[in-house]
């Protein structure tokens, strides 16, 4: 008799405290265990009576920042670090509680949010997973940028970056979800900026939580963290961190091999709906365990 992989959720809550690094705001977040399919949902506990936001692509409202989600007036921003950690450890079904409108950055990582669900602890549930099955190659392009899709037995991501810094460059990674360890090799890689943005980002009141303790900060020849970076090529790993969380957003884990040239938010956003209407090039269902 088959057995298949099943559905997880977390076995006990799991609170948060941190500010957002756009609106300098203190926010705090429980994560609470769902029932099965009921997937990832969020709820604005400071706007009582409003939908629940469904962590699904459809429900994304922009992405030049960061990748926002709203249903009806209400919104939550900057969701794509900790759909990164309910991805890479495989958690379905989950309520997040916010009493604010944009996530806690913490360090700039996935790592705390990773951490404290895996100690919580994560159980399967009764009823199979389903996976979103890559059948034929789908891609999207936009000049010298690209999303891929190709059909492999397992999840696998390759994400390459060109940047005009000689402190980053091209760096290209692949995470396979069978071989490599989201928590050891991914979680921990913290998002980056620029010196030379810091006052674009002051014009539109932006970047308010931003400081050293949640980002790389780099100037023309040197990074300004005193103690450095985590990995030799954490750019390209905090770039395939926020490529888990958009892809995320299909509701579902991906059976396929996902390849990434210089995208960011809005292209990964663009892939999802384009993948979705290439009907013929995927099927989704449950999966046996290798």
């Amino acid at each position: 008799m088959a057995k298949y992989y099943m559905q997880r959720t977390l076995s006990q809550p799991v609170s948060y405290e941190g500010v957002g690094v756009h609106s300098g705001k203190v926010t705090h977040m429980t994560i609470h265990p769902a029932k099965e399919n009921h997937g990832i949902k969020f709820r604005r506990v400071d706007l009582p009576g409003t939908q629940d936001i469904q962590a699904l692509f459809k429900h994304v409202v922009d992405t030049s920042l960061a990748t926002v989600i709203g249903t009806n007036g209400a919104i939550v921003s900057t969701i794509e670090h900790l759909m990164a950690s309910f991805a890479g450890l495989g958690i379905d079904n989950a309520l997040v509680e916010i009493d604010d409108y944009e996530m806690p950055i913490m360090d700039g990582s996935a790592r705390e949010f990773t951490l404290k669900l895996a100690d919580a602890g994560i159980e399967a549930q009764g009823v199979a997973r389903h996976f979103f099955i890559v059948k034929e190659n789908v891609e999207i392009k936009d000049q010298d940028k690209y999303v891929i899709a190709h059909p492999e037995n397992r999840f696998k991501i390759t994400c390459s970056i060109d940047f005009d810094h000689p402190l980053i460059g091209t760096q290209t990674l692949c995470y396979d979800s069978t071989r490599n360890n989201f928590r050891q090799d991914i979680s921990q890689a913290r998002t980056f900026g620029f010196v030379r943005d810091l006052d674009y980002l002051k014009m539109f009141s932006l970047g308010k939580g931003g400081s050293l303790k949640n980002a790389i900060v780099i100037d023309q020849d040197k990074i300004l963290n005193a103690e450095g970076l985590r990995y030799p090529d954490e750019f390209v790993r905090h770039k395939l961190l926020d490529s888990l969380g958009d892809f995320a957003l299909l509701g579902m884990p991906i059976q396929g091999h996902i390849m990434t040239h210089k995208s960011g938010h809005t292209l990964n956003h663009l892939f999802i709906k384009k993948l979705l209407e290439e009907k013929d090039a995927w099927e989704t269902g449950p999966v046996e365990l290798h």
